[in-house]
């Protein structure tokens, strides 16, 4: 057991990530309860069930990526778990295959009409471990790459909201497209925002943005995708009466995203790309506090 907690803190941080999950995926069911107009909390279980699968399914990703990246760890990054030994890739399939089971005993336990649903994130989820069978072509088009990639966060999130709007029996709210459009954009500021380097940082064989893009071009791709998305998430707030305010929340998280991408491109000393990280960390948890949580919740008070 101690070996899987080491494990998990130093690949998978279970506060840390558990806390985005957590607001990640209660946001995705709350706003699919505000825009079909159920008017209060969706039940507990519900709640806790999709966090759970959410939380199952990011595990999965992060087993996924260490067998996709074993080549390069064993030749570059001999000191990660898998090449030291503290765990084995035998021992994370099965881990895996322990996620996809509990993952499908919760989606039986709710509702059998989840699994279809879940059936279709694994099947993206398939894709995606295998390359979708063009490693070369892909890693050759690292935009195509990010792209195909992060189309994961809005099915889960997908699959997380079925947990409102099908276990009650109505179809899919439209409107939870600008949703999932939003959770799409925040996978990407995720994915940039944690690869962002300061120079003397950089490692061989490790891929980041800021080596592929240069520091400049990687904080313009990462501001970029925060600035649409403060549009993106506010027409989505519209939908939810609460435009005002979720664009005052969001233009200031912007503008402090703005300030950190400012001070990184000032700073050349080690471990200012951290500063990135934590403002990737604060966006991402305040905008999905802010498209569901906190809007359900005024609304259940009013």
């Amino acid at each position: 057991m101690n070996r899987w907690l080491v494990y998990a803190r130093e690949r998978f941080p279970l506060a840390q990530n558990g806390a985005l999950i957590a607001a990640f995926s209660a946001s995705a069911i709350a706003f699919s309860a505000l825009v079909r107009g159920a008017g209060h909390f969706p039940a507990w279980y519900l709640v806790a069930a999709g966090f759970a699968s959410s939380f199952l399914m990011f595990a999965l990703l992060r087993i996924a990526d260490e067998f996709k990246d074993a080549g390069d760890d064993a030749r570059w990054r001999p000191y990660r778990p898998v090449p030291r030994g503290l765990v084995t890739l035998r021992q994370l399939a099965f881990a895996g295959a322990m996620c996809m089971g509990l993952q499908l005993a919760i989606a039986l336990a709710v509702n059998v009409r989840l699994v279809p649903e879940l059936f279709i994130v694994w099947a993206w989820f398939g894709l995606m471990s295998a390359e979708f069978f063009a490693r070369g072509w892909l890693r050759a088009h690292p935009v195509v790459y990010i792209a195909s990639h992060m189309l994961i966060v809005p099915l889960i999130d997908w699959y997380v909201s079925s947990f409102d709007w099908l276990v009650a029996g109505v179809p899919a709210p439209s409107a939870l497209g600008w949703f999932l459009a939003v959770t799409f954009l925040n996978g990407l500021v995720v994915e940039v925002g944690r690869k962002i380097r300061a120079p003397q940082d950089e490692e061989p064989g490790v891929e980041t943005y800021t080596a592929l893009w240069g520091r400049r071009g990687a904080m313009l791709v990462w501001g970029g995708a925060i600035a649409c998305n403060v549009a993106l998430a506010t027409i989505a707030a519209a939908h939810i009466g609460f435009a005002r305010v979720d664009l005052a929340i969001f233009g200031a998280l912007a503008l402090g995203a703005a300030a950190c991408g400012v001070m990184f491109l000032r700073s050349r000393r080690a471990g200012s790309g951290r500063r990135i990280e934590q403002m990737t960390g604060a966006w991402t948890l305040g905008s999905y506090l802010f498209l569901g949580i906190v809007p359900l919740g005024v609304h259940v008070l009013q």
